[in-house]
């Protein structure tokens, strides 16, 4: 898949998202914008048509009713619906390139999917298996599973902690003398619908990453609030894996998975916001009370303008990161941690405005608010807190404790 050349055009958003992260999400001189600022930030036609392609495909599909059915075990929707994304709209090879059996798309892509993804609050490995395992598998030089894994023929997840940050993960797991691999790591983020476990191991030599079949480990499913991603607790007692990046290389696999991870989720967090915006409007707009729709109300105009507010500022942050990743930009890194500090409150926000703006239907199990609060709040944790992000933001740029 490639991209067709649009013009630049000027991205005061970036700067926008900067301040953003420092409490100043609505204003900021467009001269204070990061060294990205020739980043070309808007959509092009390509990313819209995909936007369209994965949008119908989820309003036909990925209805609230059958989402909340995972609330009572039933998985049934992720296999037929992760099929159709993967396998029919070729969506988990985008970050791999052609020459080695993917789509040959980039982060840009793999946002707006992800954008739709949390709209719909998709019960699919997208994010574990196509962006963070397949990211960390691109260190490999043995293309076989690569190749599978775009195909959608199978799945991955890189076991690490649901919490784990690209500058702060230390591997737990261990190689013995005899090959054999021993440890346990908790909260794993996509293990359940995984086929393969891409195992970061700690050696003399550094971070290995050994691929693992997931029937050979024990993956042992723990409750976790947003059963849409469920968590697992992975054992690895005596099992032998397949070594696939080397002990020089593991180490960085690692960190550029998570770290594209953090970058690619603000825009998963995005569409939960946008969802959340959008779906609170059209109901204050019907909604009746004391002879009047409840949406013109003074006091209620100035909580949605506010939120309108922050669900923008974390499009220009969740873009930027989108975008410097798939650029490979020297801000990356900065972007990713900026997107991370204020997309994830910003959910949570809209969240929780939507659930309370909805009065009484939005506090119950029948209406999907709950869905994306607690996708939200999940997300809120995954791949490093907000605080973290922002204690990481201050090293980066050099600012004093």
């Amino acid at each position: 898949m490639t991209t067709p050349p649009t013009s630049a055009v000027p991205t005061p958003a970036a700067a926008s998202a900067a301040a953003s992260a420092a409490g100043d999400p609505a204003g900021v001189d467009a001269a204070a914008a990061p060294s990205g600022g020739g980043l070309d930030l808007l959509y092009t036609d390509v990313e819209d048509a995909l936007r369209a392609s994965v949008r119908d495909l989820l309003t036909a599909r990925c209805t609230p009713d059958a989402v909340v059915a995972a609330y009572d075990g039933d998985r049934s929707l992720t296999a037929t619906l992760w099929k159709a994304l993967a396998v029919d709209l070729g969506l988990a090879g985008l970050l791999v390139p052609e020459e080695r059996g993917g789509a040959g798309a980039s982060a840009r892509e793999a946002a707006v999917v992800l954008e739709e993804l949390g709209r719909f609050a998709a019960p699919v490995p997208f994010l574990t298996s196509a962006v963070v395992a397949t990211t960390a598998l691109l260190a490999s030089m043995d293309d076989d599973l690569l190749v599978r894994l775009a195909a959608g023929e199978r799945t991955a997840a890189l076991v690490v902690p649901l919490s784990a940050d690209a500058a702060g993960f230390r591997p737990v797991v261990r190689v013995q003398e005899d090959g054999t691999l021993h440890g346990r790591v908790t909260s794993v983020a996509g293990a359940v619908e995984a086929d393969v476990l891409v195992v970061p191991v700690a050696t003399g030599g550094g971070v290995a990453l050994h691929a693992v079949e997931a029937s050979a480990a024990r993956v042992d499913h723990v409750v976790s609030l947003d059963m849409t991603r469920p968590l697992a607790d992975v054992t690895l007692d005596g099992v032998r894996g397949e070594l696939v990046v080397g002990a020089d290389a593991g180490a960085d696999a690692v960190r550029l998975a998570l770290e594209t991870g953090a970058a690619l989720m603000a825009s998963e967090q995005l569409g939960v916001a946008q969802w959340c915006l959008s779906a609170t409007v059209g109901y204050l707009l019907e909604r009746r009370q004391f002879g009047r729709v409840v949406g013109g109300f003074q006091a209620i105009k100035h909580r949605l303008a506010d939120l309108y507010v922050v669900v923008e500022s974390a499009s220009a942050a969740a873009r930027h990161a989108a975008v410097t990743a798939a650029e490979q930009d020297p801000d990356r890194t900065v972007a990713a941690s900026v997107a991370q500090a204020y997309c994830s409150g910003a959910a949570v926000r809209a969240a929780e405005e939507c659930v309370q703006l909805h009065g009484g239907i939005g506090m119950t199990w029948e209406h999907p608010a709950h869905l994306y609060l607690k996708r939200a709040k999940a997300d809120q944790i995954t791949f490093g807190t907000p605080g973290r992000h922002r204690a990481l933001l201050g090293e980066l740029v050099d600012l004093p404790a």
